[in-house]
């Protein structure tokens, strides 16, 4: 994405390059771009009080915070996000399309969840229905198990992504079954008819259980990770994460890169810059595949203020270190 970067128009980060200016560097986090929590994922569940930077790759309890504030379930217990989805099988591996474009309806989706739920509770695992694209497992399985974020899946081949743990061998049989029962299952023949994807398999992400110390906390509705469904996670502080800039990665809409860095600026950037100019702390974390650094609004003498006016940080300098 650094290309297209580098092509948006003249003045797309003017505002950024001014909040930056305000701002010094606090905060980075670096992994590869392999890990199975992505930056942003990272970045949020730091905000929101469900990890911090010693937190497993994997173990970010996205299911489980959303199952205190949705079914008031036991902040003990063990869970997981079930996303009904479709594999897109190739010649030499299955690559896993967005579920956004299912477009499952409700009554297809708690239809499918019944057909599954027997298999499940075999392993002990309980399905709850949360939204047609979304379902929570409550499961001693999803204890420890690291899990990979849709995010880092999304049009590329599941195999790499996969839960490899020898624990999690009833999962890949659960997965296994479940494509042969949809294999040839009635309501993929309905889906078909209709030229929609049918539902082939599902993915596993958001494992874990709450910190300790984040279980008796209050919950407050937040944004979601995926803007298409609401989530509910651990609120301590007043957190925005826009989507638009990924979700035009995710489709290879540069049209709608471009668009989203001219929404951003306008929207997002405009308020925090106008906040920081009225004298108030604001703070920013930008995300890219590998690596998030997080600023924060830093108060500066007249020496410092005089220096970074002739050597600034550029915006694009401090995005391709992402």
């Amino acid at each position: 994405w650094l290309p297209t970067l580098q092509s948006l128009p003249p003045d797309s980060l003017k505002r950024l390059g001014q909040l930056l200016q305000g701002m010094k560097l606090v905060q980075t986090d670096t992994r590869d771009a392999e890990s199975l929590s992505p930056p942003h994922e990272r970045a949020l569940a730091r905000a929101l009080g469900l990890a911090t930077l010693d937190t497993a790759d994997g173990l970010l309890p996205w299911a489980a915070s959303e199952a205190v504030e949705k079914l008031q379930a036991g902040a003990d217990k063990a869970w997981a996000w079930i996303t009904p989805c479709h594999w897109a099988m190739g010649h030499l591996h299955a690559t896993l399309s967005d579920p956004a474009q299912l477009a499952l309806r409700e009554d297809e989706s708690r239809s499918l969840l019944m057909l599954m739920q027997p298999y499940f509770e075999t392993d002990g695992i309980t399905l709850h229905y949360l939204a047609p694209g979304r379902w929570l497992a409550e499961g001693e399985l999803f204890r420890g198990l690291p899990t990979a974020s849709i995010d880092r899946v999304l049009a590329r081949n599941v195999d790499a992504w996969l839960p490899d743990t020898k624990s999690a061998a009833p999962l890949r049989r659960l997965q296994n079954e479940m494509q042969m029962l949809l294999y040839t299952h009635p309501s993929n023949d309905e889906r078909e008819a209709r030229r929609q994807l049918p539902v082939n398999s599902f993915w596993i992400s958001g494992t874990g259980d709450l910190p300790s110390a984040a279980s008796g906390e209050a919950l407050t509705p937040a944004l979601s990770l995926r803007e298409r469904e609401p989530v509910s996670p651990l609120l301590k502080a007043s957190v925005s994460a826009p989507r638009s800039l990924a979700e035009a990665v995710f489709r290879e809409d540069w049209a709608g890169y471009v668009q989203g860095w001219a929404a951003l600026e306008a929207g997002e950037m405009a308020a925090l810059l106008a906040r920081q100019q009225r004298g108030e702390s604001v703070r920013l974390t930008l995300c890219g595949e590998s690596s998030a650094q997080t600023f924060e609004t830093h108060r500066t003498g007249l020496w410092t203020r005089i220096s970074s006016h002739f050597s600034p940080l550029r915006p694009l300098d401090v995005l391709k270190q992402l």
